[in-house]
C-alpha cells in the first residue's frame, strides 16, 4: 500500500509541522481513519497507519516529526479503543524509544502520548510494565522541570492502574509462558497475569542502586505502592532489594523519610507474618489433638464391635488411628480453614514466605556502617528478628558480637549528642542477644553435628515453623527440605562456639572499657553454659586471658578474674597448676602488674576458689623459683595478703590451729617458700604462734645483711602487729607464764629496729605489760604449743631457711 493511500499529504505535512496546534489538527485526522478502518474491521489499514506514523515520523530525525509520530500514536491509541490491545508491540516501542530523546520536547511529548496511551489501554499497558517503569524511573531525574512533571503525571496513572488491576487483570492476548521466576511468586495471585512481580524484581534490583535522589524518591514510592497491594506479596523479595534500599537512608529529608516509612511497613508486615504462622501452629495443634480424641473414641467403639465379631469395621477403625499416629505437619491446615473463613479468604501474612537468612545477611554490613540512620534502622531490624527469627540469629551469634561490641562505650562519648538513641539500641541488641543465647539449650554432646546443609534451607523456613521442624518432621520433601535432617542432629550446636569465642577475644584488643568487659561477661556466660566447649587449656585463649590482667581498667580485670576462676573450678588439677604458674610468670615478668594488681589479682582469686589450694600451689613452685629475688618479693606480697585480707581469714585460722595435722601441714607448706624472704618467715611464725621457733629465727636475723628494705619490711610488721589481725596477739601478751617466747619475739625485733616512730611503738606496747612479764621469762613448755615431736621438725625449718639466706646473700654479692 503506497503513502499516498495511508495519510494524506495534508494530514503529513501536519505532523511534520513545527506548530503544536497543527500537529494536532493533523492527529485528530489521524484519529478519525484509524476509527473508520477499526469500525469496518479494516485492520492491514491500521497497521499501515501505524507502520507509517513508527518509521516516519516517531524514528524520524527531525524533531518535529517525532513529535508528530508521538501525537499520532496517542491519537491512533484513542481511535482504537478497547482493541488497542492487539496493536501495542506496534505502538508502545517508538513511544519509549522517545523517552531517551536529547530533545526534551520530545520527551515530555513522548510522556503525554504513552499517558493517553496507558489510559486507554488500562490492565493491557501492565504487558509492558517493565519497559515503561525503566524509562520512568530516568525521566524522574530529567533536568528539565517540564519532562519531570510529565512524567510524574503518568506515574500516578500507572500506579492507579497497577493498584487495581495488578494482580487481577490477564491479558486478552496469548498468555506469557510460565517462568522459572514467576514460579516463586505469592502462591495468591494468578500465574497469567499481565503484571508479574518476580519478572520486576531483577529490575528493580538493579535500578535500586541508583544514586539521584529524585530516582530513589521515584524508586520508594513505587516500593510503597507494591507494598501496599496484599496480594503481592512483596515483603517475600525483600532481600533482592533490601541492601539498596537501606543506602538511601542516607539521602536528605524527603527521601530518608520516605524509606524509613516503607522499612517500617516491612518490619511490621514479617512481624504480623510471624504471629500468624504462630495461630496457625495453635490452630493446627487444636484440630490435630481434637482428631485424636474423635479417633481414641472411635477406637473405644470399635473395641465393642470386635468383642461382638464385626471385624471388617474394627479393621478400618485400626488402619485409621494408624494413618493419624504418624508425623505430625502442624502447617498442613491452614488457619482460614481452620476457622471456617473458606479457602478463598485472605489473612495478612499467611502464605507468605520470608527469606530470614538472607535478609540478616544483608542487615550484617550495616551494623558497621558511617551512616547513623542506616546504623541504627539495620539494628533495629536485627533486635526485632532476635524475637521473630531466633534461629536465624543464634546462628550469626558471631557476627553479630563483632557488629555490636565495639561501639558499646560510645554511649558515654555521645551523651550530648544525637548519636545516643544508636548506642541504647546497640546496648539493647548486645542485652536481648546475650539473653537469647543464655535461654538457648546446649547440645551436651560434642561429637553431633550439624550436616551441611545451605542457608537457603533455613531462610525459606519461619522461625515458628522451624522451632518444631524436627520434633515433628513431615512427609512432604519439597515442601521444606530441612525436614530431611536425621532426628540425631536434633540436638546439634545452634551456633559457632569458637568463632564467637574468637570474636570476643577479639574485642580484648578494643580501646573502651565497656566493650571489654561486655565480652567478658560474654564469656562467662557461654563457659558456664557449656564449660567442654569453649576455653580448653590448648586453644590459645588462656594466654590472652592471663595478659589481659594487665588491663587498665579494674573492672575488666575482677572479670578476668572471674573467667579464669571458673575455667580452674571446672577443670581439672592440671589446668589449674598451669593456671598458677603461668600467672607467677607474669608477675616475674611484669613487675609493675605484681606491684599495682598483685594484690588484687591475688585477693579475688581466694575469694573465688579454694585460698588454701592457691597458696599451697603458690607456695610449692615459689620453693623451686630461681629467680630468688622475685620469689623474695612474691613472698612478701602472699604473706602481706595473708595477714591483712578478709578474703583468707578462714586460712589464718587453719595457720592458728597447730595442734592439728591439717594446720601443722599448711604450716609447714607454707615456710619452705616463706624462707625467701626472712620478715615474711618471722610474720607466719607469729601468725601460727609457734613463737618458740619465731625467736630462734630472730637469732638467725644477726648473720643477714641488715638492708634499708629488711628494716621497712620489719617497720611494717610493727604496724601489724598494732592492727585487729594481732588482737589475739597482743592478749597474749597478757599471759607471759604461757607464752614467754612471745615477750622474747617482739624485743628481739625491738632490737632490730633502729629509733624510729615503729620502735617507739613497740616499747610502749612491751612498757605496758613489762611488769607482768619480766618476772616469768623462765621458758617454760606451754600446753598445747606443739613441739619438735608433736609434728613440726622446727630444727629442720630452721636449717632450711638459713640454707635459703645464705643463697640469697650469695645472689646479693654476685650482683655487687
Amino acid at each position: 500500500m503506497s503513502d499516498v493511500l495511508v495519510l494524506s499529504a495534508q494530514i503529513v505535512r501536519g505532523l511534520n509541522d513545527k506548530a503544536y496546534e497543527k500537529r494536532k489538527a493533523a492527529a485528530l485526522e489521524v484519529e478519525k481513519l484509524i476509527r473508520e478502518y477499526s469500525a469496518s474491521k479494516e485492520t492491514e489499514r491500521v497497521r499501515a497507519i501505524l507502520d507509517k506514523l513508527v518509521q516516519d515520523f516517531a524514528y524520524s530525525v527531525n524533531a518535529n516529526a517525532r513529535n508528530g509520530g508521538l501525537i499520532g500514536l496517542a491519537a491512533a491509541s484513542i481511535a482504537l479503543g478497547p482493541d488497542v490491545a492487539a496493536y501495542l508491540d506496534d505502538i508502545v516501542p517508538p513511544v519509549l524509544a522517545c523517552f531517551a530523546d536529547q530533545d526534551s520536547r520530545v520527551r515530555y511529548y513522548a510522556c503525554e502520548s504513552m499517558y493517553n496511551i496507558a489510559k486507554v489501554s488500562k490492565g493491557e499497558i501492565l504487558r509492558y510494565f517493565n519497559e515503561v517503569f525503566d524509562a520512568m524511573s530516568k525521566l524522574a531525574a530529567d533536568s528539565e522541570l517540564s519532562v519531570k512533571n510529565g512524567a510524574e503525571l503518568l506515574d500516578r496513572l500507572i500506579k492507579d492502574i497497577v493498584a487495581e488491576q495488578s494482580t487481577t487483570y490477564v491479558s486478552i492476548l496469548a498468555h506469557p509462558p510460565l517462568s522459572h521466576d514467576d514460579s516463586m511468586g505469592p502462591v495468591s495471585m494468578p500465574r497469567t497475569t499481565a503484571f508479574s512481580l518476580p519478572r520486576f524484581i531483577p529490575l528493580l534490583s538493579e535500578r535500586i542502586r541508583a544514586k539521584n535522589p529524585f530516582t530513589r524518591n521515584f524508586l520508594v514510592s513505587w516500593i510503597t505502592v507494591l507494598d501496599s497491594i496484599p496480594d503481592l506479596e512483596l515483603v517475600s523479595f525483600l532481600p533482592d532489594f533490601l541492601d539498596g534500599l537501606l543506602q538511601f537512608l542516607s539521602d536528605p529529608n524527603d527521601v530518608r523519610y520516605a524509606t524509613s516509612s516503607v522499612l517500617a511497613n516491612f518490619l511490621a508486615e514479617i512481624r504480623i507474618t510471624v504471629e500468624v504462622k504462630e495461630q496457625q501452629k495453635q490452630q493446627s495443634m487444636k484440630t490435630y489433638f481434637l482428631e485424636q480424641q474423635k479417633l481414641s473414641e472411635t477406637a473405644s467403639d470399635a473395641g465393642e464391635s470386635i468383642k461382638d465379631g464385626d471385624g471388617d469395621d474394627a479393621t478400618l477403625v485400626k488402619s485409621s488411628i494408624n494413618s493419624a499416629d504418624g508425623d505430625v505437619n502442624w502447617d498442613a491446615v491452614s488457619i482460614s480453614e481452620t476457622e471456617g473463613k473458606g479457602k478463598g479468604s485472605w489473612v495478612p501474612g499467611q502464605g507468605v514466605v520470608i527469606s530470614y537468612t538472607r535478609i540478616v545477611e544483608i542487615l550484617m554490613p550495616h551494623l558497621s556502617s558511617h551512616e547513623e540512620e542506616i546504623q541504627a534502622t539495620a539494628l533495629k531490624w536485627i533486635n526485632e528478628f532476635i524475637t521473630l527469627a531466633k534461629d536465624v540469629i543464634i546462628a550469626f551469634t558471631p557476627q553479630l558480637i563483632s557488629a555490636v561490641l565495639p561501639s558499646l562505650a560510645h554511649l558515654v562519648v555521645h551523651i550530648l549528642y544525637t548519636h545516643i538513641h544508636v548506642e541504647i539500641i546497640k546496648l539493647e541488641v548486645n542485652r536481648n542477644l546475650y539473653k537469647l543465647i543464655l535461654e538457648t539449650p546446649t547440645n551436651t554432646n560434642p561429637s553431633l553435628q550439624p550436616p551441611p546443609y545451605s542457608s537457603a534451607h533455613l531462610s525459606s523456613v519461619s522461625p515458628v515453623d522451624s522451632s518444631v521442624l524436627l520434633s515433628h518432621m513431615g512427609n512432604n520433601k519439597e515442601t521444606n527440605s530441612i525436614n530431611t535432617l536425621p532426628l540425631i542432629y536434633e540436638q546439634a550446636d545452634p551456633f559457632d562456639y569458637q568463632e564467637t569465642v574468637k570474636a570476643l577475644v577479639h574485642q580484648f584488643k578494643n580501646d573502651h572499657e565497656e566493650t571489654r568487659v561486655a565480652s567478658l561477661d560474654w564469656l562467662l556466660m557461654l563457659h558456664k553454659k557449656a564449660p567442654k566447649k569453649i576455653l580448653a587449656i590448648d586453644d590459645g585463649t588462656f594466654p590472652v586471658l592471663l595478659k589481659t590482667l594487665s588491663d587498665q581498667s579494674e573492672e575488666v580485670v575482677k572479670r578476668d578474674l572471674q573467667l579464669l576462676a571458673q575455667l580452674s573450678s571446672s577443670s581439672e588439677d592440671e589446668f589449674f597448676t598451669r593456671f598458677m604458674v603461668d600467672l607467677l610468670k607474669l608477675f616475674s615478668t611484669d613487675r609493675r602488674l605484681l606491684e599495682s594488681r598483685g594484690s588484687l589479682i591475688i585477693r579475688h582469686l581466694c575469694s573465688s576458689l579454694n585460698s588454701e589450694r592457691i597458696y599451697r600451689t603458690f607456695a610449692e613452685i615459689l620453693e623451686r623459683e630461681e629467680d630468688i629475688e622475685f620469689a623474695s618479693n612474691m613472698v612478701q606480697n602472699l604473706n602481706s595478703i595473708l595477714i591483712t585480707t578478709p578474703e583468707l581469714s578462714d586460712l589464718r585460722k587453719r595457720l592458728k590451729n597447730l595442734e592439728t595435722k591439717d594446720g601443722q601441714m599448711l604450716f609447714t607448706a607454707l615456710y619452705k617458700s616463706w624462707c625467701h624472704n626472712p620478715v615474711s618467715t618471722f610474720s607466719l611464725c607469729l601468725l601460727a604462734q609457734a613463737y618458740e621457733h619465731a625467736a630462734n629465727l630472730l637469732q638467725s636475723f644477726a648473720d643477714l645483711d641488715i638492708t634499708v628494705n629488711l628494716l621497712i619490711q620489719i617497720d611494717k610488721l610493727v604496724q601489724l602487729i598494732e592492727s585487729p589481725v594481732f588482737t589475739y596477739l597482743r592478749l597474749q601478751l597478757l599471759e607471759p607464764e604461757k607464752y614467754p617466747y612471745l615477750f622474747k619475739c617482739l624485743y628481739g625485733l625491738l632490737m632490730l629496729l633502729p629509733q624510729s616512730s615503729a620502735f617507739a611503738s613497740l616499747k610502749n606496747r612491751l612498757t605496758s605489760v613489762s611488769s607482768m612479764g619480766f618476772l616469768h621469762l623462765i621458758p617454760k613448755r606451754p600446753k598445747g604449743v606443739p613441739t619438735k615431736e608433736d609434728g613440726i621438725k622446727f630444727q629442720e625449718l630452721l636449717t632450711h631457711f638459713r640454707a635459703v639466706q645464705t643463697k640469697h646473700e650469695k645472689t646479693r654479692k654476685q650482683c655487687n
